[in-house]
């Protein structure tokens, strides 16, 4: 293996606008070419490769799980522009947790979708304009 290529989300259609405009509006995702599948759902990209992969084939919004995440404790992006991305996310009104790593040029950023999922921002610090937080 040598990357993540996606993820998918399972959800009632009623909860799919609220996914896409997190997905897209916070995350910064891109709507983009899908399938054609019977249920209804969206693909969202990422310098042209869908990375989330909405699925609205639950009748009823299923119970979240304990925690929320279930088995999996978060999902993470590799991003870029740490100073701009904590000023849109204040602007938005969404709170986040920022964690930097010690001895390592990294510095994460977590949050939570609106079914729970907690998602992590990873910034490589040596790649930022400044290179420090």
């Amino acid at each position: 293996m040598t990357a993540l290529h996606h993820f998918t989300i399972r959800c009632a259609p009623e909860e799919l606008p609220p996914l896409v405009d997190f997905y897209t509006r916070v995350m910064r995702l891109t709507p983009g070419a899908r399938p054609d599948i019977p249920a209804p759902g969206a693909w969202l990209y990422a310098d042209g490769q869908p990375i989330v992969h909405l699925y609205a084939h639950l009748s009823a919004p299923d119970s979240p799980a304990d925690p929320a995440t279930g088995h999996v404790d978060h999902i993470s992006f590799r991003s870029r522009g740490l100073a701009e991305m904590r000023a849109h996310l204040r602007a938005l009104g969404v709170s986040f947790t920022e964690a930097p790593i010690p001895g390592w040029a990294i510095h994460q950023l977590f949050l939570h979708d609106p079914r729970g999922l907690r998602i992590e921002m990873t910034f490589w610090m040596d790649e930022e304009e400044g290179g420090a937080a």
